[in-house]
């Protein structure tokens, strides 16, 4: 026997803690029954302000929090919380920190108005949750992305941990979800994304200009080694650029019965 497959989730939603969606429903199950199915997962969330801690039994992991990551030349301490679903046998690390997610709804305010620092929420995120992965000393084998939230993991993966020994063999799934969202990030989002190892001509999708839905799906893409249409339907652009990029490799949208195991056989095509 040799070692059980290793598949990272990393989602913008997970029910109970968040209300039930397309997205959070399916992280839910999923993890749930890759893990029933003989595989080790681990699954990523951020903390969202509106997830009530003391009722979900959040508490903080003091062996993962302390480091502080820069974003656009500020520090910002990155704080790991974790909660268990009893029922699942499964336990879901948070990313927090006091600046983009705490006190504060999920992607946009009470009134629906989208945050202004939702570009920098995207990097803090994808970057906490590879450094907590890291500290874990866990090597995934699959990443799976669920939403926008997650649209930068690949590109680091690809790039800036492309030596890494933890993420050097690592395969990606992008998961594209009805979930656009409406207020483009502003200008420099190429900027303030950079990491060592992310260089021009990766970022030609993204280059000096404000960016949208469409861009950041396709700049997660062209660093994803398969997609996945989750919601019936997606943006009419991405899935032309994901089904051409991919062939063989994009999944179409599954129901409920088929999802599960549609999405583990591709693991095992990626792999």
């Amino acid at each position: 026997m040799g070692e059980a497959t290793k598949v990272l989730f990393i989602t913008q939603e997970i029910t109970p803690y968040l209300p039930e969606s397309e997205i959070s429903t399916i992280c839910r199950q999923l993890p749930q029954a890759v893990q029933d199915g003989g595989k080790e997962i681990r699954t990523f969330m951020p903390k969202f302000g509106c997830i009530n801690e003391r009722r979900n039994q959040l508490h903080e992991v003091q062996r993962l929090s302390g480091m502080n990551l820069i974003i656009d030349d500020t520090d910002h301490p990155l704080i790991i919380k974790v909660a268990s679903i009893q029922a699942a046998r499964m336990q879901v690390y948070f990313i927090d920190n006091d600046d983009y997610f705490h006190h504060r709804q999920t992607v946009a305010d009470e009134d629906g108005v989208e945050y202004e620092d939702n570009n920098e929420r995207t990097i803090f995120f994808a970057r906490g949750v590879l450094e907590t992965v890291k500290k874990l000393r866990w090597t995934p084998d699959v990443i799976h992305c669920h939403g926008w939230m997650t649209a930068l993991v690949p590109l680091y993966i690809k790039k800036a941990y492309h030596d890494d020994p933890f993420f050097r063999n690592s395969k990606i799934v992008y998961s594209v979800y009805n979930d656009d969202f409406k207020t483009p990030f502003k200008e420099g989002y190429d900027t303030i994304l950079r990491l060592d190892g992310v260089e021009d001509s990766d970022l030609t999708s993204i280059k000096n200009q404000s960016v949208d839905f469409v861009a950041l799906s396709k700049l997660a893409l062209d660093f994803s080694d398969a997609a996945i249409e989750g919601s019936e339907t997606i943006n009419a652009q991405v899935k032309e650029y994901a089904s051409e990029k991919f062939s063989d490799k994009f999944l179409s949208h599954q129901t409920a019965e088929t999802y599960i195991k549609a999405y583990t056989d591709l693991y095992d095509k990626v792999m």
